[in-house]
C-alpha cells in the first residue's frame, strides 16, 4: 500500500455546550478537565439572539482538542462508552467522525458528583493523511487533490480495523 494513503487521526475535539455563562459553564470545564486532564478552553457566541438571552462574544460552551496518543486512548474510551458500535450516519462524506456521549458518568472510574450533575458531551474526531500539511501551510498553501481525500468508507474501515468498532446502519 502507498504510504501517502494511509489514514491517520489528526484531532480529537471534545465539546460541552451549556448555553450560558456562569455556574454551569464552570461545572463542564470541570468534567472536561477531569475525562481529558486538559484545560478547557471557552467557546463564544457568534450572534445575538434574544429569545435565548445570548449575546455576541458571551461564553456559551467549553471544548479541549486532543491530539497524538492522549486522542488515541480517549478515543478508545468513549467508544468502550458507546459499546464500540455507532451508526453509519455519524461518519462524514469528507472524512470526519461525530458521536455524542449522553453522561460522563458512563466513563470508567467516574461516578455521579451531586455538585456537578449530569453533563453530556459531543466528540468529533478529524482523520488526515500524509500531505495535508500543503492546504494548513501559510506559504504555497494549495487544495488537497481529488484523489488524495478522505471519504466516510475509508474512516469506517479505519475505525473498524483500529478500535474494532461495528458500523451499523439505520
Amino acid at each position: 500500500m502507498n504510504p501517502m494513503k494511509e489514514l491517520r487521526i489528526a484531532k480529537v475535539v471534545l465539546n460541552i455546550g451549556v448555553g450560558e455563562a456562569g455556574e454551569r459553564l464552570g461545572k463542564a470545564e470541570t468534567v472536561l478537565e477531569k475525562l481529558s486532564g486538559c484545560k478547557p478552553v471557552r467557546t463564544l457566541s457568534k450572534s445575538t439572539n434574544r429569545d435565548l438571552g445570548i449575546r455576541l462574544g458571551m461564553p456559551i460552551g467549553c471544548k479541549v482538542t486532543l491530539r497524538g496518543e492522549n486522542a488515541m486512548k480517549f478515543l478508545k474510551e468513549s467508544l468502550w462508552v458507546r459499546e464500540n458500535r455507532l451508526p453509519a450516519y455519524c461518519f462524514s462524506k469528507t472524512g470526519g467522525v461525530s458521536f455524542g456521549i449522553p453522561d460522563y458518568t458512563g466513563y470508567k472510574n467516574e461516578n455521579y458528583d451531586p455538585d456537578i450533575g449530569i453533563f453530556g458531551l459531543d466528540i468529533a474526531v478529524a482523520f488526515e493523511r500524509p500531505g495535508y500539511r500543503v492546504a494548513r501551510r501559510k506559504i504555497k498553501h494549495n487544495k488537497i487533490g481529488k484523489n488524495h481525500r478522505i471519504n466516510a468508507e475509508e474512516c469506517q474501515e479505519y475505525m473498524t480495523k483500529t478500535f474494532n468498532l461495528e458500523v451499523f446502519k439505520v
